[in-house]
């Protein structure tokens, strides 16, 4: 039902723009999240959006160059990378729930995961 995309390799300083897309139903009530999972890592928060898009929060390691929005008319959710560095490099999970937390364990939906790999 979430379909994450527009991973990729790039280089450090470069910029990418994930998307994660709905369907089978409306995500527009929902808060979404961004977390990533590098290889050996625990999954980690990254992003996350108030289902109105008013309220937003960051993992410190990303603030000023990550930013999350969503269009509820696309059941869409982006995350615009910039200034990005190899420490970026994992798979990125978006996700949807109830509430814009930080914990995944509180999000009800997960898609399948998109690559990203910053090389320097």
């Amino acid at each position: 039902q979430l379909q994450a995309s527009g991973g990729g390799s790039v280089q450090a300083g470069g910029s990418l723009r994930l998307s994660c897309a709905a369907s089978g139903r409306s995500f527009e009530n929902y808060a979404a999240g961004w977390f990533r999972q590098a290889p050996g890592k625990e999954r980690a928060f990254v992003a996350t959006i108030a289902w109105n898009g008013r309220n937003k929060d960051y993992a410190d390691s990303v603030k000023g160059r990550f930013s999350i929005s969503r269009d509820n008319a696309k059941n869409t959710v982006y995350l615009q990378m910039n200034s990005l560095k190899p420490e970026d490099t994992a798979v990125y999970y978006c996700a949807a729930g109830r509430y814009p937390v930080v914990v995944a364990r509180f999000y009800d939906y997960w898609g399948q995961g998109t690559q990203v790999t910053v090389s320097s």
